[in-house]
């Protein structure tokens, strides 16, 4: 694989997008506490946001390819984020609820949609570099998931009811990417749309493709529902545990620059087993503890942990596909919508029945139901698709 990124002006137009995106993703996930507090909400009801967006992101998924051949993929990405936009700015202007759930719909739509053209788009343009220029620009975009939840708590702490002007901030960001970072030279190439791939897959598919789900719903379980869990076992406001997440996003960004690099001679397999350790390692920490540099600690682990899971589980996906990949890659878009969709809200509904502490025994059993696909559906995958896959982002 090669060592060196195409790190032009394109490239930076893609990951600033994608740092925009995971600005709102790095605010609004660990934000749910205050929003709950602002709305007076029960847990279900706060988790119906993360619902909102998995199905959001299960109709940008299905609808992608027109669109893309539509518009072209430069042209639709614009157009996501503006929609984007639009939807994050209906939910500052309209904080009543269930007005809310709509205009995330709207955010996750245009989110989804950025997402799914910044990894063809670089996939393209970069060619033999893909790999590596993907896995960077990944990287990069981690940034905006820190810069999120630093700002979200930063505000909250001082100006409890300002909040959601943090989220506002993406807004001129998105807006000076599109005005001086774009790279207006850049010719659109979208390739002739090819006869869809269809067919039954396998049962071995379909298992690992439930592990897929397992791997997602963990990730946005502790993304959503984290700080109010941190609140609880150590203490303080909602505007404090918002920003304690910050560990969480700092794992994820170290994970996907050096995990790849440190876990480099392992099979596929076992560096999805991998992994999936560090993530159970990191919640034990975290769910046990009632000190506050060991609760972070645990964050960070589990954040590291879940960095390169999507990867490594898409390409298990797709070397089960029988020789089918866009067919496999639409399934696994349907499969993270689904999680995305259910695993808040099952976790808030688990929340007003036995409690926080309690309901967050969810997040391992989702751990150990990953862990065991893998081991019962192994692949045979070499090293060299496994560093290839390096550059698949969520």
């Amino acid at each position: 694989m090669p060592r060196s990124a195409v790190r032009d002006r394109f490239f930076w137009q893609v990951a600033f997008q994608t740092v925009a995106i995971n600005m709102f993703l790095g605010g609004f996930g660990p934000s749910q506490g205050l929003l709950r507090e602002d709305q007076g909400t029960t847990g279900a009801q706060a988790g119906l946001h993360g619902t909102a967006l998995g199905v959001a992101a299960i109709a940008a998924g299905a609808l992608n390819s027109r669109l893309a051949h539509r518009f072209g993929r430069v042209k639709l990405s614009w157009l996501g984020l503006a929609l984007f936009c639009a939807g994050l700015i209906a939910f500052i202007l309209y904080p009543t609820y269930p007005t809310t759930l709509i205009s995330i719909f709207v955010a996750g739509f245009g989110s989804s949609t950025v997402i799914n053209s910044s990894l063809t788009m670089l996939n393209h343009h970069a060619g033999k570099k893909a790999a590596i220029t993907i896995s960077q620009a990944n990287a990069v975009s981690s940034v905006g998931f820190i810069t999120g939840t630093l700002l979200i708590g930063t505000i909250a702490t001082n100006y409890p009811d300002k909040w959601r002007l943090g989220l506002f901030l993406v807004i001129p960001f998105s807006l000076f990417v599109y005005l001086f970072v774009r790279d207006k030279n850049y010719v659109d190439q979208v390739a002739a749309e090819q006869k869809r791939q269809q067919g039954k897959m396998s049962l071995k598919f379909w298992i690992s493709w439930v592990g897929f789900v397992a791997c997602i719903a963990s990730e946005f379980a502790t993304s959503f529902w984290a700080a109010t869990l941190f609140k609880e076992r150590v203490g303080g406001t909602s505007a404090s545990a918002t920003t304690v997440m910050l560990a969480f996003g700092i794992g994820m960004a170290v994970g996907r620059w050096y995990m790849g690099q440190i876990l480099y001679r392992l099979h596929l397999d076992q560096q999805l087993l991998a992994v999936i350790g560090l993530q159970f390692t990191g919640f034990a920490i975290f769910w046990f503890s009632h000190i506050y540099a060991v609760s972070i600690f645990g964050l960070f682990l589990i954040g590291a942990g879940i960095s390169t899971q999507f990867a490594l589980a898409s390409l298990r996906l797709i070397e089960l596909s029988d020789g089918r990949p866009d067919h496999a890659v639409g399934l696994s878009s349907l499969a993270a919508g689904i999680a995305i969709a259910l695993s808040p809200l099952a976790l808030g509904l688990l929340d007003d029945q036995f409690g926080i502490s309690r309901a967050y025994i969810m997040v391992p059993v989702l751990i150990a139901i990953a862990f065991i696909v893998v081991v019962l559906i192994p692949t045979n995958v070499s090293q060299r698709k496994v560093h290839e896959a390096e550059g698949i982002s969520e």
